[in-house]
């Protein structure tokens, strides 16, 4: 298999007929540009069958910063999308072996990080009241959204005692004193920049 033709099967699996495929190929930019699009198509799809398959044709580019962005885009909206734990469980279990395609550890080890962030973040969301031990296994990034998205008093409290960094630590705190009502938004609406941090990096959530 070619870039040239990766590209291809890619944007035409989407359904995508804008993107010049040799502008794609040529441009990283470009490329990386037409990857949000094909992750945007994937994840609104009702199936998941395709999914490992379009990862392992992603994480094929050589730009590997591109290919783990976008792989880290499509694991944070079908986490988002998930009924609960087990179902992200299973299905990020099916492309984690495919993430070895990336020469670079760093970004292996990101995505695993990202998750095993999500698999917390469901068990929460499923009722599962964390101890300190496992909250440190977390990074700051998905302590800073439990703590500006969680409605459990109880989460809340852990976050504003055991949280890493001090800024997590008083949204927790001035949360847990508001009325619950206040409290109950999605993590989209509270915190925008939450699936769309894939880097790590500039994010006004931190890493």
């Amino acid at each position: 298999m070619t870039l040239h033709s990766d590209v291809a099967e890619l944007l035409a699996g989407a359904g995508i007929l804008d993107v010049d495929v040799d502008d794609a190929v040529a441009d990283e930019h470009v490329r990386s540009s037409a990857y949000r699009d094909v992750v945007s198509a994937t994840a609104s799809s009702r199936s998941r069958d395709r999914d490992r398959a379009i990862v392992a044709t992603i994480l094929r580019d050589p730009n590997e910063m591109a290919s783990k962005t976008a792989v880290v885009a499509l694991v944070d909206t079908i986490a988002m999308k998930a009924t609960g734990r087990e179902e992200f469980r299973q299905w990020s279990a099916e492309l984690l072996p495919e993430i070895d395609q990336l020469k670079t550890e760093g970004f292996r080890a990101f995505i695993r990080r990202r998750v095993h962030d999500w698999l917390f973040y469901l068990s929460v969301e499923d009722g599962h009241a964390p101890t300190p031990a496992e909250l440190a296994e977390v990074t700051d990034w998905m302590q800073r959204l439990l703590a500006g998205v969680s409605t459990s008093p109880a989460v809340l409290a852990l976050l504003a005692e055991s949280g890493n960094r001090k800024k997590t630590r008083n949204i927790a705190k001035n949360r847990a004193g508001r009325p619950r009502a206040e409290n109950e938004m999605s993590p989209t609406m509270a915190t925008p920049s939450a699936r769309t941090d894939t880097t790590g990096v500039g994010s006004s959530i931190p890493q």
